[in-house]
Protein backbone atom coordinates (compact mmCIF):
# COMPACT_ATOMS: atom_id res chain seq x y z
CA UNK A 1 0.00 0.00 0.00
CA UNK A 2 2.63 2.44 0.82
CA UNK A 3 4.73 1.97 -2.00
CA UNK A 4 1.34 2.50 -4.37
CA UNK A 5 0.93 5.74 -2.30
CA UNK A 6 4.81 6.49 -3.17
CA UNK A 7 4.51 5.75 -6.89
CA UNK A 8 1.19 7.78 -6.97
CA UNK A 9 3.11 10.70 -5.34
CA UNK A 10 5.87 10.38 -8.12
CA UNK A 11 4.02 10.13 -11.18
CA UNK A 12 1.89 13.34 -9.80
CA UNK A 13 5.44 15.28 -9.43
CA UNK A 14 6.53 13.98 -12.67
CA UNK A 15 3.37 15.24 -14.27
CA UNK A 16 3.71 18.66 -12.20
CA UNK A 17 7.32 19.31 -13.06
CA UNK A 18 6.31 18.51 -16.80
CA UNK A 19 3.45 20.74 -17.63
CA UNK A 20 5.02 23.43 -15.33
CA UNK A 21 7.94 23.33 -17.64
CA UNK A 22 5.65 23.63 -20.88
CA UNK A 23 3.88 26.25 -19.13
CA UNK A 24 6.82 28.14 -18.60
CA UNK A 25 8.11 27.65 -22.19
CA UNK A 26 4.97 28.84 -23.86
CA UNK A 27 4.47 32.17 -21.70
CA UNK A 28 8.36 33.07 -21.76
CA UNK A 29 8.03 32.18 -25.65
CA UNK A 30 5.22 34.18 -26.51
CA UNK A 31 4.56 36.68 -23.83
CA UNK A 32 8.20 36.84 -22.30
CA UNK A 33 6.78 36.06 -18.80
CA UNK A 34 7.93 33.57 -16.69
CA UNK A 35 5.15 31.28 -14.91
CA UNK A 36 5.71 32.99 -11.39
CA UNK A 37 4.84 36.10 -13.50
CA UNK A 38 1.66 34.45 -14.40
CA UNK A 39 1.00 33.29 -11.33
CA UNK A 40 1.47 37.11 -9.73
CA UNK A 41 -1.32 38.32 -12.29
CA UNK A 42 -4.05 35.53 -11.89
CA UNK A 43 -3.68 35.52 -7.74
CA UNK A 44 -4.06 39.58 -8.23
CA UNK A 45 -6.92 38.80 -11.08
CA UNK A 46 -8.44 36.67 -8.69
CA UNK A 47 -7.93 39.56 -5.26
CA UNK A 48 -10.64 41.51 -4.04
CA UNK A 49 -9.93 45.14 -5.19
CA UNK A 50 -7.30 43.17 -7.53
CA UNK A 51 -4.49 43.57 -4.94
CA UNK A 52 -2.75 41.44 -2.46
CA UNK A 53 -0.33 42.40 0.81
CA UNK A 54 3.14 41.86 -0.97
CA UNK A 55 3.93 39.08 1.80
CA UNK A 56 0.28 37.25 1.04
CA UNK A 57 1.19 36.71 -2.36
CA UNK A 58 4.63 36.23 -1.65
CA UNK A 59 3.56 33.10 0.23
CA UNK A 60 1.49 31.76 -1.98
CA UNK A 61 3.60 32.33 -5.50
CA UNK A 62 6.20 29.98 -3.07
CA UNK A 63 9.15 33.04 -3.32
CA UNK A 64 11.31 34.40 -0.96
CA UNK A 65 10.70 38.44 0.07
CA UNK A 66 13.58 39.21 -1.73
CA UNK A 67 13.10 37.52 -4.82
CA UNK A 68 9.22 38.65 -4.66
CA UNK A 69 10.71 42.06 -4.22
CA UNK A 70 12.80 42.10 -7.22
CA UNK A 71 9.97 39.96 -9.23
CA UNK A 72 7.53 42.61 -8.31
CA UNK A 73 10.25 45.27 -9.52
CA UNK A 74 10.54 43.91 -13.08
CA UNK A 75 6.70 43.48 -13.22
CA UNK A 76 6.56 47.63 -12.28
CA UNK A 77 8.62 48.45 -14.33
CA UNK A 78 7.94 51.09 -17.03
CA UNK A 79 8.51 48.41 -19.36
CA UNK A 80 6.14 46.04 -18.13
CA UNK A 81 4.10 47.87 -15.73
CA UNK A 82 1.18 45.17 -15.07
CA UNK A 83 1.14 45.74 -11.57
CA UNK A 84 2.18 48.76 -8.87
CA UNK A 85 3.09 48.59 -5.61
CA UNK A 86 1.29 50.72 -2.45
CA UNK A 87 1.41 51.37 1.25
CA UNK A 88 -1.09 50.36 3.44
CA UNK A 89 -2.11 53.68 3.90
CA UNK A 90 -0.74 54.83 7.57
CA UNK A 91 0.68 51.36 7.50
CA UNK A 92 4.13 52.33 6.37
CA UNK A 93 5.24 48.58 7.30
CA UNK A 94 3.59 46.74 4.72
CA UNK A 95 3.15 47.20 0.71
CA UNK A 96 0.34 45.83 -1.46
CA UNK A 97 0.71 45.46 -4.86
CA UNK A 98 -2.34 46.02 -7.09
CA UNK A 99 -2.58 45.53 -11.10
CA UNK A 100 -3.02 47.54 -13.30
CA UNK A 101 -5.43 48.76 -16.21
CA UNK A 102 -2.18 46.97 -18.40
CA UNK A 103 -1.93 44.74 -16.31
CA UNK A 104 -5.53 43.35 -16.92
CA UNK A 105 -5.22 43.04 -20.75
CA UNK A 106 -2.03 41.40 -20.64
CA UNK A 107 -3.39 39.01 -18.05
CA UNK A 108 -6.57 38.56 -20.66
CA UNK A 109 -3.83 37.92 -23.24
CA UNK A 110 -1.59 35.47 -21.37
CA UNK A 111 -4.30 33.32 -19.83
CA UNK A 112 -5.16 32.20 -23.26
CA UNK A 113 -1.84 30.73 -23.87
CA UNK A 114 -2.08 29.57 -20.19
CA UNK A 115 -5.33 27.36 -21.02
CA UNK A 116 -4.36 26.77 -24.00
CA UNK A 117 -1.30 24.69 -23.06
CA UNK A 118 -2.85 23.20 -20.23
CA UNK A 119 -5.97 21.78 -22.80
CA UNK A 120 -2.88 20.42 -24.63
CA UNK A 121 -1.38 18.75 -22.03
CA UNK A 122 -4.58 17.17 -20.41
CA UNK A 123 -6.51 16.40 -23.59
Amino acid sequence: MADQLVCKWLDFTATYNNVSKQLERDLMSRHNLALKEFYVLMYLDCAEDNQLPLKELQNKVGLSQSAMSRLATRMESKDCGVIRRQGYGDDKRGVYAKMTDKGHSFYDEVKVTFEETLRSTFQ
